[in-house]
């Protein structure tokens, strides 16, 4: 309908504009312009179309000069085009204003020209009496809004436009042409640009008699009618209210104005017929069901756009001084929150606008009413201070960020308030102060008024006030959610702290703040919790240092230790200081310390010191000499970390390295020298980056290799993309940052003159077409995305023809990964070729001459794949899935026609739309063949034609029918193998479950991802139809259908629900009603299909069934009404609440349990969101009934309903892993946001607490309330809240007879008492206590009323609890009632109970009543019998925790008083013939409640050294023991606890209790976590006993090392074998060398290859227990071992361990031959012989023993080492002989190997088929060990000299070996199988500089 637009359009104009000026002298900017606009109008990604803008815009600048000499004539095509571009670009506003920009540059002198030239296109716009269509208003708007000269034209012709528009406003809500679509909202936005634009002319026509506007008139109505409700959108709506309002400011006076304004207020109350707005009368339009949206949209659009003068003006209807914005807004904006719950968002925006405006009109609302708007007892304040503190906590998105604007407004509308007052009392602000403070600190919204209050209270106040705020500010530091906020406060109180003291010193401000802040900082820094640490150097101490430079100096003096925390503390310090300074020269000690911190264990120090070398605030500082040794010596260690976490920030940092050598490198090329670099030193730097850069890459290739582990290919591929990132040209259109400088080019061309950055080399290719055959997702996208982004666009012939055959054959295996894999190298080859390489692959004979498009013909040939393996799939379905599965073909046509933005452009293609409307309803029809081929064959049913059943086979059906397929593919011969019982599936089984579930998942994702990729936009071609059909997309909804209600796997069910899901968003969004239809009559058929009767359970035995319902109601538009989640919540509850039948079949699904669990998939759905929480009261009502039901299915559904409903309602659990359980919900937030809840769980309360006949009764629901209460936070409101109504039921509850209940209700007792009312509720129950033993009527409720104490009186986390003297008249109840801890207190869980809340007040009681508690305790743990002596005692209920209560209450005294008296009280506890105390003593020390009581552990150990041998001879209890040996363990946990006095102790028994301990790992079967204690105790033994006569103990527990330590052996004796090794493994080996002990160096060296071993496992624990072994072997063997030893990281720990070696026992034999058993023995010709028979491929692969080891790696890393005791050789005759003997041994088979890889790599049809070879880890391995074995014979040759000349095997000397190795590494790096022989500035030896393992 855009009738004004050139009729050849934008590109037809290029073309015209380009043939007119080829003859003119400006031909070439001219075109050159033009090709930058078509690539600008032929892009789709942003990006790329701003970036041809950007440079049309550019260009036009130089053509302007040129343009301005021409005539009207010549200039006239280049502006109508450039105009034609523009009104193409009306969609985006950057776009237009670029445009715009190049017209008017253009158009300099010919300003008339261009004015004439607009006027004629936008004349066409608004044809007489005709709809405007979208594309019309959206130039309208785009005119009106940016375009002085379309603003010109629109004021000379506003009365036709206006007709214009209320003309399509009017047929837009008569016809209603598209739900949910923009033609109303464009029209309503064009008037409100019209009147916001053009306000001068269009007053006139609304206030005037002689200009009033019929159009106007007409357009007012409209815009009432759309306000009213007309049009269902709500935008439109709200857009229509602000329209108004801007017509309201068009008013000459604001009195007429307000007036005008107020009458449209009173249209819904007055029920007028008629509106005078102005001089213009419209009717009021009909409202047959106000929604009372309406009046929202009247006050949101007042408050955003009307004038301060018409709000504030004097109202004359009122009989007193009114105004609109107070005495008619505020109504309504109080109003507003409280009603409109589906508006939440523009409610609360509307009350932070009126705030906002209040303060804007201040001084005209004092001179109107003439008293104070604010005073601090108006009702005025109050109900304003109400509201925003009761939706302080409300969790709908974006209404807290105006709840926060609101707290801040009103804050300063009273300071500006008091001040023109001359108040000088301010009580509000200690009001709004001491409210915060009674908050919990888990709440979020505390901290918003809290920042908003200091400015005017002053630090110094608000910290006397809130004593707990640093504390409490760490707390939420550790907390992801409330760090923003406490952030904000700590920075609010530093500014204001910075204020205070402005005219003082530097140094006297950071004095100030470091009293409060300074402990704080510190503690945060060094802290133990990762999330604490990071959050407090990220968000605060860069900052404070930007404050405060002089707190620099105070911090470092913190950080100055060498422990781990200070290091990590110091790196933080550093790295904050240098981005504030911008530079940060390292020597001396700081480079000392920061090398300490690259290679120390803990992940975060190396991260934050990696860190610190690669940040600058500058990106073109070039890093120094001794940042890129560093980083050399760092990244090499670093490859294979296998935390996911490490590697991001690993690439992060690098990348940051990268860019700096980059844009260093470019100044130095453009002349200018970088910052921090002297002239001199520009060609050295520059050369040096270039250096960097590649040994980067080589470093990253060689780690690509398949023997490495997941760990380090990951890595490496993210370093190797961000080199290609950063320091390639190609430019990613996607990305808003990291596009490369437009001076690339530059440094690239002398990168490769040096011989460099060859980056997309032939090796470098092969390594990530490797990487394509991984066994891992992860490394396949991430290659094939480096391949398809940076890499030519094309492979080359050959190496595309070799992996199309590889993929061919990788789609036929059965194995998942495998077939992905497949999979992806499909995607790749497609995204990688052109037109001549489609001809020559072997693609089907029938696609490739009839297919024009690349693509198409590729999803021909995969669809034929496809239909030939369902073929056979037919014919033999076990001989399909083990040789053709169709999932692989499935995957591939998935990933080729979803991911591949190619095709799907041509999808859109007019000339192609044919051909893949045929291709995309072939392949939903085999899809849907396939699907009823599966199931049914799991159902004994055969071909896609049979009956579908109701509900999916059982497991037995399955088995049966899975057997029976098994029969038919085996043959008859077989059958009684088959029927075989095993309890284990057979790989036939697995094979046939494997083939369906993945291929039915598979279709489920393809065919939702389809609709989701062609239904998103209509038909772009006229009678072409859609690409998917209506009967098309029928057949792929009953796939869907089928899949969901007969499938039992969970794994096919969620990947059919991810497809299914966007096919319904597809459908349900399509502006199509009979594709609209689809989804809905599917939950009509789904909701009849549930309460209908049936012959079999649907949701127990189908997974997918309510899934289906969950996928359907997700597809709906999030911002819409969601009426088909309403209706199907309704008719769910209706459902579940029907009465159940009174003869039910237990083995069916009732309708109503049905219904629960649908209704529980609802409820957990993350795609609803909060949607479903307006249905939350009735499913909390119908769960808690559901509880108590008579059956049990129904009873299951409820609780698993409830839990669903806590979850969602409680909010996401954002606790787990940040270091401390907060939650932020109070119990007041949470009833204010679902106020009809609360009566739904007072009944159920009030029922529970109501007197029954008869006794007490169950009531089931009781403990779920319970549970949902104690989920949540205390308020901080006053008596009259919504919580108070709690606290009387809950207090009844202490009475339960059932302990679960008493103990719960304790638990939900503390969120219901506010924190200021607590110390007044316990003294009210402590008085409850009785005060004589007659004086108990029920036990039941004083255990209850003292579980009550004690959960009041416990601190909650990060808090310290009521102030002891706030608590001393609780404790002098307490005491009045002592007797209940006295036998006269007959129940022990009572007493205990008591005990437990005297614990709680140990500064509170009188040390008389503290002397009484100790002298009970005595007297009952004091009156057991001897050990050996029997009691008579009779046995009571609960005397076992009375016992522990006590036992943890003496330990608990002795560690807070540490005197020698309680001291002795708890060790005479561990002598005690009682277990139970002693199994509490020894659960108290392991757990570590005592803190760290160095007196008390040291008494503690002495204790349990002293009783060691008799608890190891006694032997009378395995958990005894090991709890026994923990605690030991526990208290000697660092080397400098023991002492002399330890080792007195153990004098004379210490080698009886080595030999018992060594003996029980040895020769009994104690359980692994008994064996690792008591390894590790026998290490701790040994480790402080040692002798040389005491070296058959050595020997043995060498020998258990050595057991353990196997890659075979559990997790946890690895473990024992580390730690024992960290324990007394150093010492041995260094007893065995100062002085030398000879007889000791076989055990050391076995004890460093235990090591080696370990520091390569799986299990990052054993490798960091293992590295602590090889980090005290890193200090000088010369000096003693020392306790502050910094663990090294693992791999260095293994580089260390290897370079001892050769230093300290290079001149043992032992050591040439322990190192060589590293270096496997592997087949190389077996394998590849392996690798080429085409044998059929079995499901599963045999797992490796150790995933993370790397042989091949750790070989290379071998080779110099071993090198170095070849070296030895000549002046050493045991290592001379030892190497002879090897070289004898092996130099034939290596030499033999040689050849062998020489001949078959040289054959041309060997190299062909490298391809699988490529991907082949064992064979990588292989060559890796081979070439090293090579180079150690070669070595070995020279070494030896004469003496290997009789080697026998060896024809030749090492020269000749040499050569041929030489020739051979060549020819395997040609095929991907060998690193590159170095050269030039590659670093290094041939082999990978890869670091340790």
């Amino acid at each position: 309908m855009v009738v004004a637009a050139p009729a050849m359009g934008a590109e037809g104009e290029a073309r015209a504009c380009a043939a007119f000026y080829g003859a003119l002298g400006i031909a070439q900017p001219v075109l050159s312009c033009l090709r930058c606009l078509r690539q600008f109008a032929g892009s789709t990604a942003k990006r790329c179309r701003d970036k041809h803008l950007e440079d049309a815009l550019l260009l036009s600048r130089a053509l302007s000069e040129g343009l301005r000499a021409l005539g009207e004539a010549e200039a006239r095509p280049l502006l109508r085009c450039i105009l034609a571009f523009q009104m193409e670009a009306t969609g985006s506003s950057s776009s237009f204003q670029k445009l715009e920009q190049i017209v008017t540059q253009l158009a300099v002198g010919k300003e008339a020209l261009l004015s004439r030239e607009v006027g004629a296109l936008l004349a066409g716009l608004v044809p007489q009496g005709e709809v405007l269509s979208p594309g019309d208003l959206q130039s309208v708007c785009m005119f009106v809004e940016e375009s002085s000269l379309g603003r010109q034209h629109w004021q000379q012709n506003l009365v036709p436009l206006l007709q214009g528009l209320a003309t399509t406003l009017r047929w837009v809500l008569q016809s209603q042409p598209t739900p949910g679509g923009t033609w109303g909202y464009l029209a309503v936005k064009a008037c409100l640009q019209l009147f916001q634009a053009l306000p001068k002319d269009v007053a006139p026509l609304v206030w005037s008699t002689a200009g009033k506007s019929e159009a106007l008139q007409s357009l007012l109505g409209l815009l009432l009618e759309v306000s009213w409700g007309k049009a269902p959108d709500k935008d439109t709506r709200l857009l229509a209210g602000t329209a108004l309002s801007m017509l309201v400011n068009t008013a000459p006076q604001p009195e007429r104005g307000a007036s005008a304004a107020m009458a449209l207020f009173q249209l819904p109350h007055r029920g007028a017929c008629s509106l005078k707005f102005g001089e213009l009368e419209v009717e009021v339009p009909p409202v047959p069901e106000p929604d009372g949206l309406e009046k929202l949209v009247l006050t949101r659009g007042l408050l955003t756009c009307c004038k301060t003068d018409i709000l504030s003006c004097q109202l004359e209807s009122f009989t007193h001084r009114a105004c609109l914005l107070l005495d008619v807004v505020l109504p309504a904006v109080c109003a507003l929150t409280k009603e409109q719950k589906d508006c939440h968002y523009y409610c609360f925006q509307a009350c932070a606008l009126w705030l906002q405006r209040l303060r804007d009109s201040l001084p005209a609302l004092r001179c109107l009413t003439g008293t104070r708007i604010l005073g601090q007892d108006t009702e005025l304040l109050q109900r304003l201070t109400q509201l925003v503190w009761d939706n302080a906590e409300t969790p709908v998105e974006g209404v807290s960020e105006f709840i926060h604007s609101s707290f801040r407004l009103l804050l300063e509308i009273y300071h500006l308030e008091c001040q023109h007052f001359q108040d000088q009392e301010r009580p509000f602000y200690q009001q709004t102060l001491q409210r915060v403070v009674s908050m919990p600190w888990q709440i979020k919204a505390r901290y918003v008024p809290l920042c908003a209050i200091i400015p005017y209270l002053g630090s110094q106040q608000v910290l006397d006030a809130y004593p707990d705020l640093p504390q409490h500010l760490l707390s939420c530091l550790s907390t992801n959610h409330l760090c923003p906020a406490a952030t904000e406060v700590y920075r609010a109180l530093v500014r204001q702290q910075h204020a205070e003291g402005q005219g003082g010193t530097d140094a006297a401000l950071a004095e100030r703040w470091a009293l409060p802040w300074l402990p704080l900082l510190s503690r945060a820094l060094c802290s133990p919790l990762p999330i604490l640490q990071s959050n407090a150097a990220n968000h605060l101490l860069a900052w404070t240092l930007r404050q405060l430079p002089a707190a620099h100096p105070l911090l470092a003096t913190q950080f100055s230790g060498w422990d781990t925390a200070s290091l990590r503390a110091w790196v933080s310090l550093l790295k904050a200081q240098k981005s504030v300074a911008g530079t940060l020269p390292l020597r001396g000690e700081e480079l000392e310390r920061l090398s300490c911190c690259l290679g120390a264990r803990e992940d975060g120090v190396r991260l934050a010191a990696l860190g610190l070398l690669c940040c600058s605030p500058s990106t073109n500082r070039p890093l120094s000499g001794s940042e890129m040794r560093l980083l050399r010596e760092f990244l090499p260690l670093n490859l294979n970390c296998d935390s996911s976490s490490f590697r991001q920030l690993l690439q992060t940092a690098v990348r940051k390295a990268l860019v700096r050598l980059r844009d260093s490198s470019l100044a130095q090329l453009r002349g200018k020298v970088a910052q921090g670099a002297e002239p001199s030193e520009g060609a050295e730097q520059l050369a040096q980056a270039v250096g960097f850069v590649e040994w980067l890459l080589q470093l990253s290739i060689a780690s690509l290799s398949p023997g490495s582990n997941y760990q380090r290919k990951k890595t490496a591929l993210l370093l190797l993309a961000a080199v290609l990132e950063t320091c390639t040209d190609t430019w990613s259109p996607e990305r808003k940052k990291g596009q490369p400088p437009r001076s690339m080019a530059t440094l690239l061309s002398y990168a490769r003159q040096s011989g460099c950055w060859d980056f997309f080399s032939q090796p470098n290719l092969l390594a990530l077409l490797s990487c394509l055959q991984d066994s891992t997702n992860e490394i396949r996208d991430l290659a094939s995305e480096l391949l398809v982004r940076y890499f030519p666009s094309t492979f080359p012939e050959p190496i595309a023809l070799a992996l199309f055959q590889l993929a061919q054959e990788a789609l036929g295996s059965p194995r998942v990964q495998e077939a992905e894999a497949g999979a992806m190298l499909m995607k790749t080859i497609l995204q990688k070729s052109d037109s001549s390489t489609m001809k020559s692959l072997a693609l089907e004979a029938e696609t490739a001459p009839t297919l024009p498009n690349r693509g198409l013909c590729f999803a021909q040939h995969l669809l034929h794949v496809l239909q030939a393996q369902y073929a056979v799939a037919c014919q033999d379905l076990l001989q399909a899935a083990a040789t053709a599965p169709m999932h692989g073909a499935i995957a591939a046509l998935r990933r080729c026609l979803l991911q591949v933005l190619e095709v799907a452009a041509s999808m859109r293609t007019a000339e192609l739309v044919q051909s893949w409307q045929e291709l995309l309803t072939h392949l939903v029809t085999t899809a849907r063949d396939i699907t009823s081929f599966l199931l049914g064959a799991l159902q004994s049913q055969r071909g896609p034609g049979t009956d579908e059943q109701a509900a999916a086979p059982s497991f037995a059906d399955m088995g049966n029918a899975i057997g029976s397929l098994i029969t038919l593919g085996k043959g008859r011969g077989q059958e009684e193998e088959v029927e075989e019982d095993s309890v284990l599936l057979s790989e036939e089984h697995s094979l046939i479950l494997t083939c369906c579930w993945v291929s039915v998942k598979e279709i489920g994702l393809l065919l939702g991802g389809l609709a989701e990729l062609l239904m998103a936009t209509p038909a772009l071609f006229a009678g072409s139809g859609s690409l998917l059909p209506l009967p098309t997309l029928q057949t792929a909804a009953r796939v869907f259908q089928e899949i969901l209600l007969r499938c039992r796997h969970w794994g096919a069910v969620e990947g059919c629900s991810m497809g299914f899901t966007k096919f319904c968003a597809a459908l349900l969004n399509h502006p199509d009603p009979e594709l609209q239809a689809i989804p809905q009559n599917m939950l009509e058929q789904g909701l009849e299909a549930l309460s209908g009767p049936r012959s079999s359970s649907i949701t127990r035995r189908a997974a997918g069934f309510p899934m289906l319902f969950l996928c359907i109601v997700s597809g709906e538009a999030p911002a819409q009404a969601r009426p088909l989640l309403t209706r199907c919540i309704q008719t769910l509850l209706a459902l579940a609440t029907t009465a159940l039948p009174q003869d039910w079949d237990q083995t069916l699904d009732l309708p109503q349990v049905c219904a629960c669990h649908v209704l529980q998939t609802l409820v957990r759905g993350a795609g609803l969101g909060g949607a479903v929480l307006r249905h939350a009261t009735p499913m909390v009502a119908l769960a808690l009934r559901g509880l108590g039901s008579p059956c049990w299915a129904m009873r299951n559904a409820a609780i698993q309903l409830f839990s669903a409903l806590t979850s969602r309602l409680l909010g996401q659990q954002r606790s787990r892993g940040e270091g401390c359980p907060a939650e932020g919900v109070s119990l007041h937030a949470f009833l204010g946001q679902h106020p009809q809840l609360s009566t739904v769980l007072l009944g159920e309360l009030g029922v529970a607490t109501l007197p029954t006949p008869g006794g007490p009764r169950l009531h089931p629901a009781l403990h779920a309330i319970l549970t949902l209460l104690a989920q949540l936070q205390p308020s901080a409101d006053g008596p009259g809240s919504r919580s108070t109504c709690f606290l009387e039921p809950l207090l009844e509850l202490a009475g339960s007879p059932i302990f679960a209940v008493r103990s719960m209700a304790a638990k939900a007792l503390v969120p219901v008492v506010p924190p200021p009312q607590r110390r007044g509720l316990l003294l009210q129950l402590a008085r409850q206590l009785p005060t004589t033993p007659e004086g108990v009527r029920s036990h039941n409720a004083v255990h209850g009323c003292l579980l009550q104490i004690q959960a009041l009186l416990a601190p909650a986390p990060g808090t310290e609890g009521l102030s002891a003297e706030a608590l001393r008249p609780v404790a002098l109840q307490l005491e009045a009632r002592g007797w209940l801890l006295t036998p006269a207190q007959r129940c022990p869980l009572v007493r205990a109970a008591f005990l437990q809340v005297l614990a709680l007040l140990p500064a509170s009681c009188s040390p008389s009543f503290t002397q009484s508690i100790r002298e009970a305790i005595s007297a009952e743990l004091g009156s057991f019998p001897l050990r050996g002596e029997t009691g008579c005692a009779e046995p009571q209920v609960g005397l076992a925790i009375l016992h522990q209560t006590m036992a943890r209450f003496v330990c608990g005294e002795g560690a807070r008083l540490a005197d020698s008296e309680r001291i002795g009280a708890v060790c005479l506890l561990l002598q005690q013939p009682n277990p139970d105390i002693q199994l509490a003593v020894l659960n108290w020390v392991i757990s570590g409640e005592g803190g760290t009581c160095e007196e008390l552990e040291k008494a503690l150990g002495l204790t349990l050294l002293e009783s060691l041998r008799s608890v190891l001879r006694e032997r009378r209890d395995k958990e005894f023991l090991r709890l026994y040996l923990e605690a030991l363990l526990h208290l000697y946990r660092e080397p400098s606890s023991w002492s002399q006095e330890a080792s007195r102790k153990l004098h004379g028994s210490s080698a009886a209790c080595l030999e018992m301990l060594l003996h029980m790992v040895e020769a009994e079967c104690p359980g692994p976590d008994l064996l690792f204690q008591a390894l590790c105790a026998a290490s701790l033994l040994l480790a402080h006993r040692f002798e040389e006569e005491e070296g058959t103990l050595v020997e043995r527990w060498c020998r258990v090392l050595e057991e353990c330590g196997r890659s075979a052996s559990c997790e946890v004796l690895r473990l024992a074998a580390a730690r024992a090794l960290r324990q007394a493994g150093a010492g041995v080996v260094q007893r065995s060398l100062r002085p030398p002990c000879p007889a000791l160096v076989p055990v050391a060296l076995r004890l460093i290859n235990v090591g080696i071993h370990l520091l390569q496992d799986e299990e990052r624990e054993v490798r960091h227990e293992a590295s602590g072994f090889a980090s005290l072997l890193q200090q000088n063997p010369a000096e003693p071992l020392r306790d502050g030893c910094i663990f090294v990281q693992d791999n260095l720990g293994l580089l260390g361990l290897l370079q001892l070696l050769p230093a300290e026992f290079g001149e043992h034999s032992e050591t040439f031959d322990l190192l060589l058993q590293h270096l496997p023995l592997l087949d190389l010709k077996g394998i590849m012989e392996e690798l080429e028979a085409n044998t059929a491929t079995s499901l599963y692969k045999e797992d490796e023993p150790n995933v993370f080891a790397e042989p091949a790696v750790v070989a290379w890393q071998l080779l110099p080492i071993l090198m170095q005791l070849l070296e030895k050789a000549p002046t050493s005759s045991l290592l001379h002989a030892s190497v002879l003997r090897w070289l004898v041994a092996t130099a034939p088979g290596v030499l033999h190997d040689l050849q062998y890889c020489k001949h078959h790599w040289s054959q041309e049809a060997t190299a062909r088929r490298g391809m699988k070879a490529l991907g082949c880890a064992k064979l990588h391995v292989a060559v890796a060990v081979l070439l090293v074995r090579a180079r150690l014979v070669a070595r070995a040759l020279r070494v030896l000299g004469d003496s290997a000349t009789t080697v026998p095997g060896l024809d030749g000397g090492a020269q000749e070996l040499e050569q041929e190795l030489v020739l051979v590494q060549e020819l395997l790096a040609q095929h991907g199988l060998a690193p590159v022989p170095s050269q030039g500035n590659v670093p290094g030896e041939a082999g990978p500089s890869s670091g340790a393992a």
